[in-house]
């Protein structure tokens, strides 16, 4: 009997707590709106002290910076420029949208493994104000596809600025949005481009990172895909901003890493 009546308690416990924890778990606030819930958008719950602060709301009096990205794309051409156009004024004010667009909802896997949801499709992406053409190692599906070629020629019509960083420029000269103007690819790959698309100036990648000619610029890419999004920044913005987003990123720091200044410090 007595076994009997403690597996009793036991078991009584075990139902209160799981009572209680079934109510600490209830997220709707007094006013019966769930908490999970900002502007009509439910969203993960990471933290009380983390749940909304980070997120962007898309603002239609933005400029819109489109990062086009594909199965393959490499990470750092795509975060590189988020990175960059994603900083705020000193004042903390927002001053660019910043959208991921691809051909489909589907997730999107990079080179490095990391999975991309796209924001937008080329079904529904908005106005930009620019356009950033990122690389794969592998090319040969993205130029084959006749609706990225496509997607490419239409957003140009409306760009104020259209930006490849290393193999994107193969996009550039499929599309023929560029022909006659200056532009620069991965380092080793200028030749072919060259040969491939014989209406594009090619610039001698071992010598040139960057070069801008009318609304197209373009990089070696790969961290150098960070100069065509700083020059841009600044293009748009001002040079005061841009040197705050430098020392936002640390800038210094990556210039200097065997310096005395922020020097590295290898333990044994």
């Amino acid at each position: 009997m007595k076994i009997v009546a403690l597996k009793m308690t036991i078991l009584s416990i075990l139902t209160l707590g799981i009572a209680f924890m079934a109510v600490s778990c209830n997220t709707t606030n007094e006013g019966g709106k769930d908490e999970n819930e900002v502007e009509g958008e439910k969203v993960a719950k990471v933290g009380s002290d983390t749940l909304t602060k980070h997120l962007k709301p898309f603002r239609k009096d933005l400029p819109t910076i489109g990062l086009l990205i594909y199965d393959g794309v490499l990470t750092t051409e795509v975060t590189a420029t988020a990175d960059v156009f994603s900083k705020p004024t000193k004042e903390g004010l927002q001053l660019f949208n910043v959208i991921t667009i691809a051909e489909r909802e589907n997730v999107i896997i990079a080179e490095e493994g990391l999975k991309l949801m796209p924001d937008y499709t080329f079904e529904n992406c908005p106005k930009l104000e620019a356009l950033f053409i990122p690389s794969a190692y592998d090319m040969y599906a993205q130029i084959h596809n006749e609706d990225i070629v496509r997607f490419i020629q239409e957003k140009n019509k409306e760009t104020k600025y259209t930006v490849s960083n290393c193999a994107g420029a193969q996009l550039v000269g499929k599309s023929g949005i560029a022909d006659g103007k200056n532009i620069v690819t991965y380092i080793g790959g200028g030749k072919q481009l060259q040969m491939d698309y014989p209406n594009l100036k090619v610039n001698d990648d071992a010598k040139v990172t960057y070069v801008a000619d009318g609304k197209f610029s373009s990089s070696n890419g790969n961290l150098a895909s960070y100069i065509s999004a700083l020059i841009l920044v600044e293009k748009i913005t001002s040079p005061e901003h841009r040197e705050f987003v430098e020392s936002y990123l640390y800038l210094d720091r990556l210039q200097n890493w065997t310096g005395e200044t922020g020097a590295v410090l290898m333990a044994k």
